[in-house]
């Protein structure tokens, strides 16, 4: 059965420094009219940086939302026109100050397909060199280099909070115990 929904009219609209709101009248499949809240974003990146010790290095940041500091793998918003790995080059050289001769997609996820348009890339980076980090001017963290094994544990027992960052860590390990039978898009 095809469920797809109709858009009517526009309703509302925001426009924001980072987002975009948009309120849409929409016809469901049972004829009915409702409202869809969505949210417009650039869409983002998100690196997995493993070491040959097989550590990652993290970021610590305060997180407004919450109120509280996540522990994070890099990760940023794509600026206009500019390419997934592009700008996870940036932000993995901005956040950390690494920079990596490997890089391999981790696929795309929909952070909140019910409300919002962010598609997130994953990467995996490889043959890392230190750099000096050069964060944003607003942007304050600290980087942490902490065994992939860790992280795996805590993310299974709910110590790592952040989606994208339990989603990157949880693929690297299935990526590196069946690198024979993987290939993401």
């Amino acid at each position: 059965m095809d469920y797809t929904e109709k858009t009517l009219r526009p309703v509302n609209r925001y426009h924001g420094v980072i987002v975009d709101v948009r309120v849409d009248m929409v016809q469901v499949p049972n004829g009915n009219t409702v409202l869809r809240e969505v949210v417009e974003h650039p869409g983002g990146v998100c690196v997995v940086a493993l070491d040959k010790d097989d550590c990652v290095y993290m970021v610590r940041q305060y997180r407004f939302p919450f109120g509280e500091h996540l522990l994070e793998l890099p990760a940023g918003k794509l600026e206009k026109d500019e390419e997934p790995l592009s700008a996870a080059q940036r932000e993995l050289s901005e956040e950390t100050g690494l920079t990596a001769e490997n890089w391999e997609s981790l696929g795309v996820l929909y952070t909140s397909p019910g409300f919002s348009t962010e598609r997130l890339f994953l990467y995996l980076a490889r043959e890392l060199k230190q750099g000096r980090p050069h964060p944003d001017l607003n942007e304050f963290l600290d980087v942490e280099r902490i065994p992939l094994s860790r992280l795996t544990e805590m993310a299974l027992r709910d110590e790592l909070r952040d989606a994208k960052t339990v989603s990157g860590v949880l693929k690297t390990v299935g990526r590196l115990n069946s690198v024979d039978n993987f290939s993401a898009p």
